[in-house]
């Protein structure tokens, strides 16, 4: 007990004692204790309080952020050397009842300030007040001050006070009129270790970023990753526990120069601190950034922290994190925007976490982040959560704890580490049955799939799943023997092999010659994303597997339902194109970038239509899209045509086809224009022989004037384009609006004759897939 009291156990070498001072009893020793107050962030004081055992003190929280300790002159440079979470250490000098600026100035001037201030002290005072009748800060300073002034000039028998000497910074806090004085022992912050000259926009202060190290699974034998670094203060902190490295040790503190404490405290408490200096790491701590700007700080910062040795900085975007060890942390706080705007244009990234942090599947994730919503958005419940303070921002530490590793199978367990301060809660091992990762191979037997697996953090497969991919297997290759003659009798290597037959699998996979492209359709299911997002992998692999296609040749696609006045948007930026032939025509298809490849292959009989009916025609595309049409329409010998398309991507795209078909020329004209735009720009009749109209369903375009609708804007359209259009002209029309209803009287047409049954092609199961009229004026 004595020991504790006095800060000799613990870390560091027990103090010598003579023996007089082996004979004192503990009572005449507490004497020379001194009652010091360790502040720290709301939140933090469990883990405060767990650093003081750790270091031999006995704490005690005596309110928000604010643990109490007992300690000698050496304590005060221990505590300041070593407390990664607190933000100050302070000297308590009394505490007692003020409801009067009387009783604050005696209760102040009756204390021995003499002991610790000299008589050249520096002695500023600063004030806070809560819930008392001295509520004037200024005021209580002022009385402070010359309580303590009048205090020193009697102790130090002096006239004057020139404070010019060492720093001595007093506070008055009062709460509900309990006056308490304390002296600073610190000076500035405790999270200034001194490394950090650098940083970023946003900071994590050095003090919580320890605090999410201590409070995780971490070890220095385990791997650490944190994919938001910023200017790298979670790796160098974490660098700095795995070496048990004294966080004060690289920075100076204003009771260094209070003659009360001897110089040898000081040089022991370092020495200390120097001795106890692990060397490196079992594991380099990984810190990557998007930003190489911010990286550039975080290696400067681990430079002057002198662990540049243990971390490796990387330029990565989120979505490329990967490792290849088994078991480890991911320690991060990403961003998540001081303001509404912000936070949801972050909501993409938010996303993306489980669907990333799944390929983690044993390792366990500690999220820091004020995000709202978040466990909704990453649809998962973290096993633990803390309330904690980034500066002045409420947020939320997420602990998603992975399994414990297999004492068997490999060296390193999942518990806390010896530099940790107990985290929140061990995980013990787990032998779930329902779950297992994505298998190596598609053909592991459901033996070894049952096989004691740990559960995964994110993601992870059930074992209907794999009931569901042995259907889905079945049916593919039903289809694909069905299928099989199709590319040598027809010459048709673009078509569809699966279109939601079986409901549980609302997928539909097409082929583009050696390329596989699956589109997933809502639909209602048990899975979080993470979850779904592994179930969407097998089913990719199991089609891939099923149709002997390369997996890297298999593109996975999400078709949200679209609501309101929601449109399909461009998917990603990969330009992953692949030239397919039709018809013995070459098209560009791109797999990845657009819900749409650019080849609709439902119209895939409605273009040999074209062909056949394009001898020595004017033809016009009007809703051009990528001209597959036009280039049908030119294969049959048309004259001349016209593509119209107010998208400068898609008209580049339908010149591309047109070149690649060697079909070039003046003849072929491509307008970029909306339908109405351009139709109300026409000054001539009589110009067309044939012309396709295949608009979307709507558009809310910002570049249009108004939004169009199919259905309100059909019958308009339309006339417009039959009176572009010679005597018996034919305009072939079509959408694939489910609840479309042609206003046939209104339309000036000398025929109208729906034939959507010969459109549709045999491959679509869905025979509704678009519905066509032929028009003749």
């Amino acid at each position: 007990m004595l020991a504790c009291y006095l800060g000799l156990a613990g870390r560091g070498r027990l103090r010598e004692f003579n023996t007089t001072e082996d004979q004192m009893s503990e009572a005449e020793l507490e004497t020379d204790l001194h009652t010091l107050i360790a502040t720290c962030a709301f939140g933090l004081e469990a883990i405060v309080r767990r650093e003081l055992e750790q270091l031999g003190y006995q704490g005690k929280v005596v309110g928000p952020g604010q643990i109490e300790f007992l300690g000698d002159e050496r304590a005060i440079c221990r505590a300041n050397l070593w407390l990664r979470t607190a933000d100050r250490v302070l000297l308590r000098m009394a505490s007692f009842e003020a409801t009067d600026f009387d009783a604050l100035f005696f209760g102040t001037r009756d204390l021995d300030w003499a002991r610790w201030i000299p008589a050249n002290g520096a002695f500023p005072v600063i004030g806070r007040s809560l819930d008392s009748q001295l509520s004037s800060v200024p005021a209580c300073q002022r009385a402070v001050k010359k309580a303590v002034v009048e205090s020193l000039l009697a102790s130090h028998s002096v006239e004057t006070l020139d404070e010019d000497g060492g720093l001595f910074r007093i506070e008055i806090a009062l709460h509900k009129n309990q006056a308490r004085l304390t002296i600073d022992t610190t000076g500035p912050s405790l999270h200034k270790r001194g490394y950090r000259l650098q940083s970023t926009g946003a900071p994590l202060k050095e003090t919580l970023a320890a605090a999410l190290v201590l409070l995780s699974f971490w070890n220095r034998e385990r791997p650490l990753i944190d994919p938001f670094c910023g200017s790298g203060t979670i790796p160098i902190e974490a660098a700095l526990i795995g070496q048990d490295v004294a966080p004060g040790s690289m920075r100076e503190f204003p009771s260094q120069d209070w003659p009360i404490i001897p110089a040898t405290d000081w040089e022991e408490a370092k020495t200390e601190s120097l001795d106890l200096i692990k060397p490196g790491l079992d594991e380099r701590i990984i810190g990557g950034d998007i930003d190489s700007r911010a990286l550039w700080f975080a290696r400067n910062n681990a430079e002057r922290a002198g662990v540049e040795e243990l971390i490796h900085f990387q330029q990565q975007a989120f979505e490329d994190l990967s490792s290849k060890r088994k078991y480890g942390c991911v320690i991060t706080n990403p961003p998540y925007g001081a303001r509404l705007g912000e936070q949801h244009e972050l909501e993409p990234l938010y996303a993306e976490i489980p669907r990333v942090l799944r390929g983690l599947p044993t390792w366990s994730h500690f999220i820091l982040t004020a995000y709202p919503r978040f466990e909704a958005l990453v649809q998962k419940k973290a096993n633990r959560r803390r309330k904690l303070y980034n500066g002045r921002i409420e947020c939320t530490y997420f602990q998603f704890h992975g399994p414990k590793a297999a004492r068997a199978t490999a060296p390193v367990a999942d518990a806390p580490s010896p530099q940790a301060i107990a985290p929140d809660v061990e995980v013990p091992a787990s032998n779930s049955t329902s779950t297992a990762n994505v298998s190596a191979s598609e053909s592991d037997s459901k033996q070894t799939r049952k096989s004691f697996s740990p559960k995964p953090v994110f993601g992870g497969l059930s074992e209907k799943a794999y009931e569901q991919a042995e259907l889905f297997k079945s049916r593919l290759l039903k289809r694909a023997r069905h299928l099989r003659r199709w590319p040598t009798r027809q010459g048709i290597t673009c078509y569809r092999l699966y279109e939601r037959d079986i409901p549980e699998i609302p997928l539909i996979v097409d082929r583009y010659d050696d390329h596989l492209h699956i589109t997933e359709y809502e639909r209602p299911h048990d899975r979080d994303l993470a979850e779904h997002v592994d179930w969407l992998d097998l089913m990719a692999r199991t089609a891939a597997e099923a149709l002997e296609v390369e997996r890297k040749k298999v593109m996975l696609k999400s078709r949200l339902r679209q609501r309101g006045s929601t449109q399909h948007d461009k998917l990603a930026d990969e330009r992953n194109e692949i030239v397919v032939h039709e018809g013995g025509l070459k098209f560009v298809v791109n797999l990845t970038d657009y819900v749409d490849t650019g080849l609709f292959l439902d119209h895939r009989i409605t273009r040999s239509m074209v062909r056949d009916r394009s001898a020595g025609v004017k033809f016009l595309n009007l809703f051009g899209y990528t001209g597959s049409f036009t280039v049908y329409a030119a294969s049959g010998g048309a004259a001349a045509t016209t593509t119209v398309d107010w998208n400068r991507g898609y008209l580049r795209w339908a010149e591309r086809n047109m070149q690649l078909n060697e079909f070039v020329g003046p003849q072929h004209d491509f307008i970029r224009s909306d339908a109405r735009t351009f139709l109300r720009q026409q000054r001539e009749s009589n110009i067309y022989d044939l012309a396709v109209v295949d608009p979307p369903t709507f558009s809310n375009s910002k570049r249009a004037e108004i939004d169009w609708q199919v259905q309100d804007d059909h019958v308009e359209m339309l006339n417009q384009v039959l009176a572009l259009m010679k005597p018996a002209g034919v305009v072939l029309f079509s959408t694939n609006f489910r609840r479309f209803k042609l206003d046939a009287p209104a339309i000036r047409a000398e025929e109208i004759r729906e034939i959507s049954s010969q459109t549709v092609p045999d491959d679509f199961r869905n025979q509704r897939i678009h519905r066509c009229w032929r028009l003749v004026r």
